[in-house]
């Protein structure tokens, strides 16, 4: 078992952070650190299995209905794979966070996020206050 997994999990089964125990140690850094590079490794598998896809689906469909559909369904993934290459972006943002010792704090307060919401969420920035106070300003801006 490699370093980073023997911090992840022990004799009683996988780690869980927990609210007992000091806000960002090492072993709750350890632990969003392979969450984050998993999550990012699940995305980089299914999008070498899209271009896959992609590559193959080359055939022109003589039916205008299959034809349409077949456009359809290659432009949602690449949609997807789009919203895919930002999440990347974050994560990659998140694990540098957590190198520079940032990872896990409001970037409008610096408090603490919350457990439950990194665990929810692990590329958050903010708390779930500074992103209801965000989310709120953007709604009254966008009706101006």
């Amino acid at each position: 078992m490699n370093a980073l997994a023997s911090v992840v999990s022990d004799e009683t089964g996988p780690y869980r952070p927990s609210d007992s125990e000091p806000f960002m140690s090492e072993r709750q850094q350890a632990y969003f650190k392979k969450k984050l590079i998993d999550w990012k490794d699940d995305i980089l598998r299914e999008s070498k299995g899209t271009v896959v896809n992609l590559k193959a689906e080359t055939e022109n469909h003589p039916d205008l209905v299959d034809r349409a559909s077949s456009e359809s369904d290659r432009a949602l993934e690449l949609r997807t794979r789009d919203r895919q290459r930002k999440l990347i972006s974050k994560i990659d943002d998140a694990l540098r966070r957590i190198e520079d010792g940032s990872y896990g704090y409001c970037e409008d307060t610096g408090e603490p996020i919350s457990l439950g919401r990194l665990e929810a969420r692990p590329t958050a920035t903010l708390s779930v206050e500074a992103q209801e106070r965000h989310e709120r300003r953007e709604r009254v801006h966008r009706d101006d």
